[in-house]
């Protein structure tokens, strides 16, 4: 396979014009420019560079390419392990979008009985928010009205200064609507970080590290508690293994993998996976999806039941909900690259920002200003 001519938008989404797409391609690949090259060693002991790692529209993909699948539960599970009920934990995981940290957030509609008719969840990472804000502000506010509220107004979704605020009224609680993620370690910034830094193999005192929850004690890619975090660096370092170049497939993204409905029940018998629609993204890359029975069923969420107990929160819809990422991985066992020999260790100063301004960018993709507007964190927070 060739090398990619640019990195397409999320779930392969039309939102962005051809000014956004160059902006959206020189994100990503700078994105993962910094995660091969990693943290400056001089700051960061043992964790660069990630020479597995590679760029898309830079090196190619051998004819040898396998696709690896990563997948996990949506529902957040550092919530899960300190609740002491599962009436707690849904109870916990509904009150806040801050809490739902596994790259799906969702937001709940209720009658005025209070029983749930809609769930909204979606996958999107802030920065295509960001960089879509920055080149076509009028489609954001088309989206919104679209997918969230007629009633939302442009005063709403931007500064008075014309910034995009991600955190607006109607994308900022479990109740108000979910437009894409707001959480502050669900971004694609992270998941590319992460991906590179599980690259790396550790050999310690003579043996290689292989599972799940030494890997990311050792390498601190991540949050040992979530679901996410350690599964996809035992993913990514299973390939790492094999001696192989490894990267992200295109769109990089994270996409609705499926929703299991073994055990649910709906008052008439009729399927409960039917009312589970994907409202965003290609077939393959889903980033928006909705479960809501139709007006004219005569029954609503609220009385379909998941193991005999009605739904009641969105969080036991996050129960059967899988979130996916896929690696790919190509010329197996040429990798030359040794591993580390020991974890990775901090020193005083921290990771640096890493920062993008879709406005320092010309149509042709150029570079006309240095001053940042867009800046994430590179690795996810514990």
């Amino acid at each position: 396979m060739p090398t990619l001519d640019a990195y397409a938008p999320p779930g392969n989404l039309d939102d962005l014009d051809d000014f956004g797409r160059k902006a959206w391609n020189t994100f990503i690949s700078n994105t993962v420019d910094e995660a091969i090259q990693g943290p400056d060693p001089q700051q960061v002991l043992n964790d660069s560079p990630r020479l597995q790692f590679y760029n898309l529209t830079r090196t190619n993909t051998d004819t040898d390419i396998r696709r690896a699948p990563i997948k996990w539960t949506a529902f957040p599970r550092v919530i899960k392990i300190t609740s002491i009920s599962d009436l707690q934990r849904w109870q916990r995981a509904d009150a806040s979008r801050d809490v739902q940290d596994e790259y799906c957030e969702w937001s709940v509609i209720r009658d005025g009985a209070g029983k749930i008719t809609q769930v909204t969840f979606t996958s999107e990472g802030p920065e295509y928010w960001e960089i879509l804000a920055q080149t076509n502000p009028g489609k954001v506010l088309e989206l919104y009205q679209k997918f969230i509220s007629a009633d939302a107004r442009k005063e709403d979704l931007f500064s008075p200064s014309g910034r995009y605020e991600p955190r607006n009224k109607w994308n900022n609680s479990t109740s108000h609507g979910a437009m894409h993620l707001i959480q502050r370690n669900n971004t694609l910034g992270a998941e590319i970080e992460l991906a590179a830094a599980a690259t790396i193999r550790r050999v310690i005192n003579g043996q290689e590290l292989t599972t799940e929850q030494e890997l990311i004690a050792c390498s601190k890619y991540g949050a040992p508690e979530r679901n996410s975090d350690p599964h996809i660096g035992a993913g990514v370092n299973a390939l790492a293994r094999q001696k192989a170049d490894i990267s992200l497939a295109d769109p990089v993204g994270l996409y609705f993998d499926d929703l299991s409905t073994d055990g649910w029940e709906t008052p008439d018998g009729s399927d409960p996976k039917s009312y589970w629609t994907y409202l965003r993204g290609d077939s393959e890359h889903r980033v928006r999806a909705v479960y809501e029975v139709p007006p004219d069923k005569g029954f609503g969420v609220g009385d379909i039941t998941i193991g005999g107990r009605t739904i009641e929160f969105g969080a036991q819809i996050a129960d059967f909900i899988t979130i996916r990422l896929t690696g790919i991985a190509c010329r197996f066992d040429d990798s030359t690259f040794p591993p580390q020999i020991a974890c990775k260790e901090f020193s005083a100063v921290d990771m640096q920002e890493e920062s993008f301004n879709a406005a320092a960018f010309s149509s042709s993709g150029r570079f006309l200003d240095p001053r940042p507007t867009l800046s994430y964190r590179s690795s996810r927070v514990s």
